[in-house]
């Protein structure tokens, strides 16, 4: 089992204007997975996107949920990962042919469409950005969003295996710590160095090891780790108010024709179900006192 299991490590390089993160998920990705029973090419891009998720969850400022969401017309036309304020993170696939293709890679496999980042805070506007799903990976995808609708320049190693998932961000920040000049050279460095890092490393090796080793003469320091963990946000209120959107009178119909409701939450499979009792507290009238 990795040392880092289900951690995420942010980093800084002293005098320089560049950020980092490095996550390792075991526990929180397998018990994600449990939960559905999706071919090995959909298990490998669900890890990606758990993966990054967490990566990304740290531009989660104030409470609210984060969610990476692939939309396309190809055999898995949905692909969606999401992190809260307290590092719990669940995702979901959806598979519209058993003829899946042997191509791992991203357009191929969600086809036509896009990636969007949506942050829904608890309170306040809810902000979405969207890029073209027309590179290899997510990670090459999440390096275009961040450079056109953040102006950020970022870098991103996502790699898995049947066991567990990790991932690597480097960002360049706005300048303050240091002159354009050093920033560029810190970046590029940087970046090459990250480059040269294995995928076996990056499942293996804990964090201040990896990167202590890809970076030992520049200046790397680390903040205390955060834990992920496997989370669903479903509850039975949740499932209340799907009734409610849905009317009284086509709920009633469901109800007379199967005797009883069930609501079934996608993302860890738990069910709601209700019985005429539940039904008439729903559509109850409120009562003002």
């Amino acid at each position: 089992m990795p040392i880092d299991n289900d951690l995420l490590h942010r980093f800084i390089f002293d005098n320089t204007d560049i950020r980092g993160e490095i996550v390792t998920l075991q526990n929180s990705i397998n018990d994600i997975l449990s939960r559905h029973d999706y071919p090995e090419a959909v298990e490998q891009q669900v890890r990606e996107f758990v993966t990054a998720a967490a990566l990304l969850s740290s531009t989660l400022k104030f409470d609210g949920l984060l969610t990476l969401q692939a939309r396309g017309d190809g055999p898995i036309p949905l692909i969606m990962a999401e992190v809260d304020h307290n590092k719990r993170l669940r995702s979901i696939a959806k598979i519209a042919t058993d003829d899946l293709p042997t191509s791992s890679d991203l357009p191929t496999l969600v086809g036509n469409g896009v990636l969007s980042i949506t942050i829904d805070p608890d309170k306040g506007n809810r902000y979405q950005g969207l890029v073209p799903l027309d590179a290899p990976t997510l990670a090459d995808c999440l390096e275009h969003y961040f450079a056109q609708s953040e102006q950020l320049p970022t870098r991103i190693w996502l790699t898995n295996n049947q066991d567990c998932a990790s991932g690597l961000l480097l960002q360049r920040l706005p300048q303050q710590e240091a002159d354009a000049i050093t920033n560029a050279q810190a970046w590029e460095n940087r970046v090459q160095l990250a480059n040269t890092t294995t995928a076996e490393e990056l499942l293996t090796l804990d964090h201040k090891q990896l990167l202590t080793r890809l970076f030992h003469e520049e200046g790397v320091r680390f903040f205390d780790p955060e834990h992920l963990s496997f989370g669903c946000s479903c509850s039975k209120q949740r499932s209340s108010q799907a009734l409610q959107q849905l009317g009284r009178e086509d709920t009633e119909q469901l109800l007379a024709e199967r005797g009883v409701i069930t609501v079934d939450c996608q993302f860890c499979g738990h069910q709601y179900r209700y019985d005429k009792d539940d039904i008439d507290q729903i559509f109850a009238p409120k009562t003002h006192h």
